[in-house]
């Protein structure tokens, strides 16, 4: 009698458990609050006696081969570069259905976003080589403050609740949106390697291929994971940044099936994906990445023209660029803003769009991996102060300027996450 109240006990705390996990994974907080969580994590390991084994753990060696063909590189790098590719792909295939179906189809809606992540890209960007423009390593480094953290700047808003309008929330996946657009350019344009000729003529005929499924309207996914894969190997080997490769395959997935207009590969895809990128790859890429050790850092380090370009860069740059490019477009006409929204949401959205953080960390990766050498100094430092400091400053700024919510508000962060596909970067 004893063993079996026990097991009742035992289930009900199971049970209770699983509530709870499943609450907190249905919260559009939840993956900001676990990058957030990752991050901590790897920053209390690498400053503890454990700092070694973090060290291992991300450079153990990982080799895929075939007779004399193979991929050698360290846990981090098959993390930068192999796992990244299916957060791109994501994002990818989240730009076509914003492009096709969603809130880039009509371009009167992305005036105002689209202005506002021009201006948070090349505000940055400017103060950035305007401090670093005299050493030609550290200019490297440009594009680093003019990246925004979807997932983080979400999870914020989402913790202000109905407090915050949901078109603000609309806005912001809007800009971050074009955000990604513009990074993933950057990085197809300015960090890129040597080319290999016979590997990039192996991908051109991925392209073909993949442009000819398209074409005949094949909605077989695994069809185009397995082109995507040699796709993903052949950019790697080419000098291309790998993860381009998942942008390149997300636009060739068929939109809608010719012969079944109800059925949608991309929208099925992207959603399959959202919880392996929102809970497992983005809290992964910030654990690897985010082990900083603060007793190998000097002042000197601190206050270097890189770390002190890349914090000016995310929490003045962003502010004045997203805010200032949208004000302007008001003023002159040439856009409005939503009718729940004021300038006073819009300053403190373009606060939040300083949180670097993800894209941030990953351009820094291959802006600083091309020079060669060893620097002085750690982007990180910039990118990790940066983001907090612009995290504080949004969500302050957005708690005194939205209003309470009455009674029973209904939950706007979960109205905006409809109106954009439920979906986080």
């Amino acid at each position: 009698m004893t063993d079996k109240h026990e097991n009742d006990v035992l289930d009900d705390v199971i049970e209770e458990v699983q509530d709870v996990v499943s609450d907190f994974l249905n919260r559009e907080a939840a993956p900001g609050i676990l990058l957030m969580g990752a991050t901590l994590l790897a920053l209390i390991i690498a400053n503890s006696p454990l700092n070694f084994m973090y060290d291992q753990l991300i450079s153990m060696p990982v080799q895929i081969s075939a007779g004399s063909w193979a991929i050698d590189k360290p846990l981090l790098l098959w993390i930068n570069d192999g796992l990244m590719a299916i957060f791109f792909f994501h994002v990818g295939l989240e730009l076509k259905r914003e492009v096709c179906e969603g809130e880039l189809a009509n371009p009167k809606d992305i005036i105002l976003p689209a202005a506002g992540a021009i201006g948070g890209m090349a505000l940055p960007a400017l103060i950035y080589v305007g401090i670093n423009y005299d050493n030609p390593v550290a200019i490297a480094g440009w594009a680093i403050p003019a990246a925004t953290d979807i997932a983080f700047a979400l999870g914020i808003l989402a913790l202000l609740g109905s407090r915050v309008p949901t078109s603000l929330k609309v806005f912001l996946v809007t800009l971050a949106i074009i955000d990604d657009i513009g990074a993933i350019v950057i990085i197809a344009l300015f960090y890129t390697e040597n080319i290999t000729t016979g590997a990039l003529a192996i991908a051109a005929g991925c392209l073909l291929l993949l442009w000819q499924m398209n074409k005949r309207n094949v909605v077989d996914i695994p069809a185009y994971v397995l082109v995507g894969i040699v796709l993903w190997v052949a950019m790697l080997k080419s000098g291309v940044h790998a993860t381009l490769a998942g942008v390149v395959l997300a636009a060739f997935i068929p939109m809608r099936d010719q012969k079944d207009e109800s059925y949608s590969p991309v929208t099925r895809l992207e959603h399959g994906l959202n919880g392996s990128v929102s809970f497992a790859i983005l809290p992964l890429f910030a654990f690897a990445n985010a082990g900083i050790s603060f007793g190998n850092i000097s002042p000197e380090g601190i206050f270097h023209p890189v770390t002190f370009g890349i914090f000016l860069g995310l929490v003045i740059g962003k502010q004045i660029g997203v805010f200032g490019f949208c004000y302007l477009m008001v003023k002159l006409n040439l856009a409005k803003l939503p009718d729940d929204l004021n300038f006073k949401h819009i300053y403190g959205c373009a606060l939040l769009c300083g949180v670097g953080f993800t894209m941030s960390l990953f351009i820094g990766g291959l802006a600083f991996a091309q020079t060669g050498i060893n620097q002085i100094f750690d982007e990180r430092v910039g990118i990790l102060a940066g983001s907090l400091v612009s995290a504080l400053l949004g969500y302050i700024v957005l708690r005194l300027v939205s209003e309470t919510p009455n009674g029973d508000n209904t939950d706007v962060a979960s109205n905006a996450s409809k109106l954009t596909g439920n979906t986080v970067k």
